[in-house]
């Protein structure tokens, strides 16, 4: 079925709309580029992408990050007349490789701290390479072609082709290239280049799940292993689908270890799974949610062990929150999201004194919880905690919100009917101007809007 602006525009005619495109490419460079696009020949769109390729390196302008976004769609285009112009397959995969030869001359002139130029290399190109690797029949052609651009890779965008490798190769010509890659780790005398190889065997090796050779090269690339080398050997071996080997190698990480544990722990998740090992999964599960209290985690758990121990759950975890005396914010979010209202704002109130008002993410959306339940001391303990955080940073951009933090202040002191032991609303007024009255650009504009 055509969309109706569409079938609008078709009846307009090709005069109307050839003219308003020509008007708008006055305006519009992306305009008037798509028009010549439109209006060449495959031959010339071919001349367009390497006139331009080469026009790049001819520029000394240097693009700063606001613009990476314009630029990243000139490469757009660019690949654009590539796809428009070359149906051939090898010919179509030589000029996408010269595209990621050109890295060095594109990243040298451009701040691509927002990433945009590399995703261009990510999605667009790899995209562009893939579709005509995959109608080429010569697929050793191809794979020759992955490897030539892989010679080197300052940049770390050239890894793209070989991590789509299976998307476009059968095993056996994988298996070849795994080869050649390793005949050049052996001759390379540079520990960084040698590496670099290796770790191209190792996505290849990945992808067509031979866990062996991805230890292998692993093992050849860094010699002792890492916790997270042994997390990655882990996951291979379990992807293709050697349950055993892969929990042995998650045993090998020194038990307390930390770093990427939550990485270690789905993985485990997945090996207890497959054994059947409820066990073991159960343990993981309550130790992960009691970790990190969420209603994720709980649902994770319940769903393993049954909803009807729920309430039983809950009541074990919210006695343990609540003995404990370090102040966690995702523990008082967890009370609140399972309804215990009481319990969390005793918890908040219980520690009021570790509430930091740099975490303004976490508390501003306790503090709407507390309001929106009419808890009205535990409430103004965290918009005290937020303005003073704002006033001792001395943060000027962020004055306009402590001045709504300080007038819902004034709004919430009337509503306060037990400050307990806290200070009243005016003994802490007196207490922030006495430190921060000399910050008369929050004071004058508390003033005005008050």
């Amino acid at each position: 079925m055509i969309d109706s602006r569409k079938q609008k525009l078709m009846d307009l005619g090709a005069d109307t709309l050839a003219d308003a495109l020509l008007k708008l490419a006055v305006h519009s460079d992306e305009a008037d580029d798509l028009i010549e696009r439109l209006i060449a020949t495959p031959k010339e769109n071919i001349q367009r992408f390497k006139r331009k390729l080469a026009g790049l390196k001819r520029r000394r302008r240097f693009i700063g990050w606001r613009e990476s976004a314009g630029f990243a769609r000139e490469l757009e285009m660019l690949l654009q007349d590539l796809k428009a112009g070359v149906n051939d397959p090898v010919t179509g995969m030589e000029l996408v490789a010269a595209f990621y030869q050109a890295d060095d001359t594109i990243f040298e002139m451009c701040d691509d701290s927002s990433g945009h130029i590399g995703d261009v290399f990510r999605y667009n190109a790899r995209e562009l390479f893939v579709d005509y690797a995959s109608r080429c029949p010569d697929k050793e052609k191809v794979a020759d072609i992955i490897l030539k651009v892989n010679q080197k890779d300052d940049y770390g965008i050239r890894d793209t082709l070989i991590e789509c490798a299976s998307e476009c190769l059968p095993e056996e010509v994988i298996r070849t290239m795994i080869a050649k890659l390793q005949k050049r780790a052996d001759k390379e005398k540079n520990k960084y280049g040698k590496r670099h190889h290796l770790m191209l065997m190792e996505s290849l090796a990945r992808q067509i799940k031979d866990a062996k050779l991805f230890e292998k090269a692993r093992i050849a690339s860094w010699g002792k292993l890492s916790t997270a080398a042994l997390i990655d050997i882990a996951r291979v071996y379990l992807e293709s689908g050697d349950v055993e080997t892969a929990h042995s190698w998650l045993k090998k990480i020194p038990e307390g270890e930390t770093y990427q544990e939550y990485k270690r722990d789905k993985l485990l998740e997945e090996i207890y799974r497959r054994q059947g090992n409820s066990e073991e999964l159960t343990k993981l599960l309550y130790q992960r949610f009691r970790s990190f209290h969420t209603t994720d985690t709980l649902q994770a758990l319940l769903d393993l062990i049954g909803n009807d121990k729920r309430d039983e759950v809950i009541a074990d975890e919210v006695t343990h929150i609540l003995k404990s005396d370090r102040l966690r914010e995702s523990d008082a979010e967890f009370l609140i999201a399972i309804g215990k209202m009481d319990e969390a704002e005793a918890y908040l109130l219980g520690r009021a004194d570790q509430l930091n008002g740099n975490h303004y993410h976490s508390l501003l959306s306790l503090a709407e919880a507390m309001e929106s339940d009419n808890r009205h001391l535990v409430t103004t303990l965290i918009y005290r905690s937020l303005l003073i955080s704002i006033l001792e940073r001395g943060y000027t951009k962020a004055y306009p919100h402590g001045i709504r933090y300080l007038k819902k202040l004034d709004k919430l002191s009337g509503l306060v009917a037990d400050w307990k032991d806290f200070d009243n609303h005016e003994a802490f007024k007196e207490q922030i101007i006495q430190a921060h009255g000399r910050k008369r650009s929050f004071w004058s504009r508390y003033e005005v809007k008050k």
